[in-house]
This record gives C-alpha cells, structure tokens and sequence, in this order.
C-alpha cells in the first residue's frame, strides 16, 4: 500500500495484517540531488508508522511522484550526479530507518505532465540512462535493502520499458508496482475505464513480454473514482455507447495544461457540491461493463462520465489477472483514500486470502502427486 500524506489514515490491525509493504508518498528527488544534505522532509516518519502495521510490514520510502521529474533527469544526466543521489538515498534510508525506497519517475523518457512543453524527443537519452541510475542506487544501498519500482500502465507511456531495458532494470529492482489506474486521462479523446480489467490484462502482459518476471510484478488498485466531460455534441452517440464516446477537448493542445474537463476524487475525501448529484446517479445507477471489465456511469444530463472500481470489480482481478499471470502481488494508491468503510481494501484482502489458499491447495495436490 501506498500511505500518501493527502490522506494519513490507518485502519484497525485486522484489516492491515496482509499488508506486507508501506510506501511513504512522496519524498520529492531534487531533494538527493544536494550536496551533503542532512534534511528529508516527508510528512510522517518511518518510527512513527511502523507500530501501524505488522512487525513484519516493510516501511519505504517513495521517492517521485505525477509532475515530480526534473530531480531525477538532473541526477540521471551525469556518472557524478548519478552517484551523488545515490548515495544519498542511502543516508536517507539508514537516518530515517526505512527499509528501502519506491523510484516513483513519471516517466523516465517522456510522456510525463510537461510532455508538451517538453517533448519526448528532449528525454530520449534517459531510456538508456534509468537503468544505469537503479544500478548506482543498488550499488549504493547494498544487497538489503527493498528498491521498487512505480512503472506505467499504459503502454504508449512505457518508453523506457523495452526488452533490452527490462532485464536491466530487473537486476536493480526487487519487484515492479505497475500502475494499472489512470489508464483513461485527459490526453484521450473517448471514454474508457481507468482502472479497467481488460487494460490492466494488457499492461501486464506488455511487461510479460519484454521481459518483467511475473512474480515481482504487482497490480495496481484505484481506491478512489474518475469523472471526466464527454463532448455534448455526441449526446447520442454516449447514451447508445458511454463507454467509447467522444470527450471534451481536456488539455491545451499547445501546453498540456489541463483544462479542468476531468478530476478525481477518493473515498476518503468529501464529495464537491458541484458533483454531489451526479455522483449519486452514479452510485445508484453505475453498472459493470463484462467487456471491458470496469464499473461506469454516463450521467446525460451533466455530460459527465464516471468511472471506478467497485469492491466486486476489484475481485474480478484476481482470478482473470493475478492468478491466471502467477503475478507477485497487488498493491493501491492508496491505503487511507479508501477511508472511512475500507471496503476497497477489504475486497483486496478476500481477493489475497482466496489467493493464497488457492496456492497452497495447489501445492499441496503437486506434491501428494508426487508421492
């Protein structure tokens, strides 16, 4: 899980007691970029999360985050700068006592927020470059200390995810958390499902395929819901297809900048006045597409489209994606969003618990057939 500093909130230890990593969100990377720097600003420490969890619960640190590059393409441009960050990263986790670090880069060779601004063609030279610094920051915590990876869950967004760097970027890595939520953002023209079954089935198999090994590869989970503008010239063509239909124009084409046409908002948060009404159709109402394998409400009369994970939508995963691909895990963004009920996390603890005791009857049968 993911414990993000917009929403502190830890539930009972029962409900917590299968979670076998915490990553702190965000820690940002300029901050390793400075020369014999002493302060790590973060907003909680590791010493006063741990007692939250299991004795045996991992607490890192995440280091990055959505918007958040220009401190890791400075630390990556160079050999020097390279292992200045590294090292660190290294005093951060031994002051602070984490047990090691989440690399939240969005995305390393392009396609991050300043995209427009910055084109892909300015960041090519980190495909080759992000490899070498996990290396650096490997070679800096030693062999015992946790490092992951928040990966994209689009492939359009996986430039630097190729089979020559996978295998690479595997040697420095313990396990990848594949982002597999904000799959339909505000730089696609029709509706889809943000944190879909279908999608999700393709990124993992995209990373599969170039070289990711299935069991450090964990799901991603949305504990909290997406709503964007659909076009109210294709009123019609919504109402016959909401899923697939035309959206409002949602970003400046020359800047990027969002153009207030999409949001979000999580379980933990106080649903807008301007979206109560809709919101509540959109419970009420909201239906699951089998095809496509999300939960989704098209409200006509607002133009606006939701779409989230249901607690059922959310054990649908596990058999068709986490099971079927012998996956490592699941993990979510983020564990106090899904505040006050849980119920999010509590369907993601069933889908575990089924999970496990699937395999363990599984390996109990392989070995009685080898008596």
């Amino acid at each position: 899980m993911y414990l993000t500093g917009q929403h502190v909130v830890v539930p009972e230890p029962a409900l917590v007691e299968n979670i076998t990593h915490v990553a702190l969100a965000f820690m940002r990377p300029g901050t390793f970029n400075v020369p014999n720097q002493t302060t790590w600003d973060l907003f909680t420490t590791v010493e006063e999360v741990r007692p939250k969890f299991p004795n045996t619960t991992k607490i890192m640190v995440a280091i990055g985050g959505w918007g958040d590059t220009d401190g890791f393409s400075a630390a990556a441009k160079t050999e020097e700068s390279t292992k200045l960050f590294a090292e660190n990263v290294a005093k951060m986790v031994e002051i602070t006592g984490a047990d090691g670090i989440d690399i939240d880069w969005e995305y390393p060779g392009g396609n991050g927020e300043d995209y427009k601004t910055h084109p892909n063609s300015e960041k090519a030279w980190e495909i080759d470059a992000y490899p070498q610094f996990l290396s650096q920051i490997r070679a800096s915590l030693g062999p015992n200390k946790l490092i992951s990876a928040a990966v994209p869950g689009l492939p359009r967004d996986m430039l630097a995810f190729t089979s020559t760097t996978v295998p690479l970027i595997s040697q420095s890595i313990d396990f990848w958390n594949i982002m597999t939520y904000d799959m339909f953002n505000r730089r696609d023209n029709v509706t889809k499902h943000h944190t879909g079954l279908q999608l999700s089935l393709e990124a993992i198999d995209t990373y599969i395929e170039r070289g990711v090994p299935a069991a450090r590869a964990n799901l991603g989970l949305a504990f909290y819901t997406k709503w964007y503008i659909t076009d109210p010239a294709a009123n019609a063509t919504c109402a016959a297809h909401p899923v697939g239909c035309p959206t409002a124009l949602m970003e400046d084409p020359v800047t990027g900048a969002d153009l207030g046409k999409a949001g979000a908002f999580s379980w933990h948060d106080s649903v807008p006045a301007e979206f109560a009404t809709s919101w509540g159709k959109a419970l009420a109402n909201g239906t699951y597409d089998e095809r496509g394998g999300g939960h989704y409400y098209w409200d006509a009369e607002e133009d606006r489209y939701w779409t989230w994970d249901t607690p059922e939508a959310i054990l649908k995963k596990f058999p068709e994606i986490i099971d079927k691909k012998g996956l490592g895990g699941v993990f979510a963004w983020g564990l106090g969003e899904d505040a006050p009920k849980f119920d999010h996390l509590k369907a993601s603890n069933e889908g575990v618990a089924k999970w496990l005791e699937k395999g363990k009857k599984g390996k109990a049968e392989f070995e009685r057939s080898e008596l």
